[in-house]
């Protein structure tokens, strides 16, 4: 069985610690896909995309102990976007030098370009799906198969706790009963690794 997770602002004190290879195992399971993703999203082939990655990583790495919590500044992950979007910004650069001349609008527009909405707003969509993900794996094998896919089943695929229980062995009353245990632990797990507000003090923006 796993162990819960630390609370959030644990963890970020913990991996100003570079020896804790628990609090960054933690950090890259969960934080690492997301960057992946967004990075292939944007158009980056699977190794650069990969190499990406390993530079955010070593980014946060780099950084992480100037941050300070302060509900004013927003997000970790949002700090953690930041840090995305200027690495994207700095291959593009690159690629550009490397094929000026090309009339590459799209890598211009990106460059001169903020966050679009939809951009940023793919980042949170991204991020909440990448947390359940990761949450489920947590906490599936604390639980008994029939016990999680009743949970998976009615919860996640949307199949009505009738047509599941009789698949499962089960009653219709078990299934809700099984569904709110497991979702119970899940809303757990996820509040427990929820982004804290901070700030990245002194420097207030990141690399």
């Amino acid at each position: 069985m796993p162990d819960a997770p630390t609370t959030r602002p644990t963890l970020l004190l913990r991996l100003r610690d570079a020896r804790d290879a628990g609090a960054w195992t933690q950090f890259v399971d969960l934080y690492a896909p997301l960057v992946y993703g967004h990075a292939r999203r944007q158009g980056l082939q699977d190794a650069d995309a990969a190499d990406l990655t390993q530079v955010v990583l070593q980014a946060v790495a780099a950084s992480v102990g100037r941050l300070e919590y302060d509900p004013e500044r927003g997000s970790f992950r949002g700090w953690l976007f930041t840090i995305v979007r200027n690495k994207l910004r700095t291959y593009f650069d690159q690629r550009a030098r490397h094929c000026r001349g090309t009339g590459d609008l799209a890598t211009q527009r990106f460059l001169e370009a903020q966050p679009a909405p939809a951009e940023a707003a793919a980042w949170e969509e991204e991020y909440g799906q990448r947390l359940f993900g990761w949450a489920a794996e947590q906490i599936r094998g604390q639980f008994r198969e029939s016990t999680w896919q009743a949970f998976w089943q009615t919860a996640v695929e949307g199949r009505p706790a009738s047509a599941v229980a009789p698949t499962l062995g089960l009653s219709v009353a078990a299934v809700y009963l099984a569904r709110s245990r497991v979702m119970a632990r899940l809303k757990t797990l996820i509040q427990q690794v929820q982004d804290p507000e901070l700030s990245d003090s002194p420097e207030r923006n990141p690399p």
